[in-house]
């Protein structure tokens, strides 16, 4: 009698860093080639976790040093806990733990909750990494996701043609840590959706499909930065993540150079404790010269390998491109071409960011960033804002959207000429910018009128900077007018909708003579006169606006 293991095969499928456009880890597919043996896997936790360590030994025959994703139902974990199986396999493969990540998959209707909790719990304090699979084709609830708390989502592809659904995610991602990626991506229209949305990881038939060998070379279509939203601190360092070559600090320098010779696109090794904590960093020109020398592989074969490393140089999975540079720049220079090892909150490695991956993309978002200024303030325009301001919608966060410009300004222009118009937007430009917090953006559109995006409670000291203030320009006096619109959670679905609701409020400002503000709150009809003489309320509220 067969059994189930000799009709099931496994394929590879790679997962694609879109960024650097390398591959970050293989996905081992189930494929049998007689019965539905994941049918039954569904319904028997044990056969479930046989198949999963079954995997692992499938991968260790391929010699693949690429982290490896293992597919696990919910339901299994909730009722074998710890996967007793897969550790021992993933132990006899010579793995380590936190080269393991498992997608953790639906069903999980009935599947107990406490129980599937504590499993997880358990196999993340041993070094495995969580992924919740399957997010928008499944049926997880969103409390238990947050609960989870995955180092990873995968998104289902279908997701990408519901642009708010896809933003929601990635904003659960950024808040949570976690890395968001899209499977069964098929076209170029799929990759740049995903890349717009924020995705950093995806796979899908487009890059490379399912094969019996692990795949080292993949198609990613190219993908112009503009798309990309960056965000103001710098592009997260999560975005960069490679691989990362690891070996026990024990190891000797013979099985490091065994390593560096039989895989030329290794550039370096971890040397890592037995907690995956990186103890000493191996740079392969260095090392490989040291060998080479005259009596270096009698010298050193058999010696430690960390004898001829560096301390490494460490960052938190939290860190931003920017911060990676500093540590490269504070640094010594005859290491600048090193890898910056990536650690989690414990210290354990997650993979490593090379130099020349993090100089490109900057210089790419700093050249799209460049495009879109305005060359008189330096300041970002339009796109910028909106596209904020629709991250903050999907965030469900609350804020102010003011449109500020100055008062009869093309008198100004007339009786004092254009460079003293032009001097006084940049003066004007340079108060929001000192005016503005951290969470405040400011935006030129164009001629006279600004665009601040912020928080609700930093709206006085905005408007204080600018009403406050005497403006003039070739000695004649100038006034400035400020509208505000109120936008609470669910009270616009776009920045269309916030911009409909910000038009009439303008209009109510430049109504009054001299230094104005008016404030309104999105849904609601009236608004208030903070500056300005009249009445404390007015009605001149979007109320039900047509979006335009």
């Amino acid at each position: 009698m067969h059994s189930w293991t000799d009709t099931l095969r496994f394929a590879f499928q790679p997962v694609v860093n879109l960024t650097t456009g390398g591959v970050a880890a293989l996905e081992i597919l189930a494929r049998p080639e007689a019965g539905d043996v994941l049918a039954q896997a569904r319904r028997d936790p044990e056969l479930d976790g046989r198949v999963a360590a079954w995997a692992v030994r499938a991968a260790a025959c391929k010699e693949t040093l690429l982290p490896l994703h293992v597919n696990v139902f919910a339901g299994t974990l909730a009722d074998l806990g710890r996967l007793a199986d897969l550790r021992e396999a993933v132990r006899q493969a010579g793995r380590m733990t936190w080269e393991i990540t498992l997608d953790i998959g639906p069903p999980y209707t009935h599947v107990p909750r406490h129980a599937l909790l504590e499993a997880v719990a358990g196999l993340r304090a041993e070094g495995f990494r969580i992924c919740a699979d399957g997010v928008g084709d499944g049926d997880v609830p969103l409390r238990l996701l947050a609960d989870l708390d995955p180092e990873l989502v995968k998104l289902d592809a279908s997701l990408l043609s519901r642009p708010a659904a896809v933003r929601a995610m990635r904003t659960f991602c950024e808040h949570s840590g976690a890395l968001l990626s899209v499977e069964g991506v098929e076209t170029e229209a799929q990759c740049a959706a995903a890349v717009a949305a924020g995705a950093q990881l995806a796979q899908g038939q487009l890059f490379a499909p399912p094969a019996r060998l692990p795949a080292a070379d993949v198609y990613v279509p190219p993908v112009s930065p503009a798309v990309t939203a960056v965000p103001r601190s710098g592009p997260s360092v999560r975005q960069f993540v490679r691989p990362a070559a690891l070996l026990p600090a024990t190891a000797s320098a013979g099985r490091v150079r065994a390593l560096l010779t039989g895989s030329p696109d290794v550039s370096g090794v971890l040397l890592v404790d037995a907690s995956g904590v990186p103890v000493r960093s191996v740079h392969r020109s260095r090392f490989l010269l040291s060998m080479s020398g005259r009596y270096g592989h009698a010298l050193y074969a058999d010696r430690p390998a960390a004898k001829l490393g560096d301390p490494p140089r460490t960052v938190g999975v939290d860190a931003t491109a920017w911060e990676v540079l500093d540590v490269v720049a504070g640094g010594d220079r005859d290491r600048t071409s090193d890898d910056v090892a990536v650690v989690d909150r414990l210290g354990r490695c997650v993979g490593v960011v090379r130099l020349a991956d993090l100089v490109r993309a900057l210089a790419e978002s700093r050249v799209e960033e460049a495009a879109g200024l305005n060359p008189l303030t330096r300041l970002p325009g339009s796109d910028a804002i909106t596209e904020e301001v629709d991250r903050r919608i999907a965030a469900r966060r609350p804020f102010a959207l003011s449109w500020l410009d100055v008062d009869h300004f093309k008198r100004v222009n007339d009786g004092a000429g254009f460079a003293a118009g032009d001097e006084l937007i940049r003066a004007v430009g340079r108060v929001l910018q000192h005016a503005a917090s951290e969470a405040t953006r400011v935006g030129h559109i164009g001629g006279d009128d600004f665009l601040v995006l912020a928080d609700p409670g930093g709206l006085d000291q905005v408007a204080a900077s600018v009403l406050d203030a005497p403006w003039s320009a070739g000695g004649m006096a100038v006034t400035l007018s400020l509208a505000t619109v109120l936008c609470a959670p669910g009270a616009v679905t776009d920045h269309r909708q916030a911009a409909a609701c910000l038009a009439p409020l303008k209009q109510a400002a430049k109504a009054l003579p001299g230094a104005s503000w008016i404030l309104g709150r999105a849904g609601l009809p009236g608004h208030e006169v903070r500056r300005g003489p009249g009445p404390m309320a007015a009605q001149a509220g979007c109320g039900a606006a047509e979006v335009g």
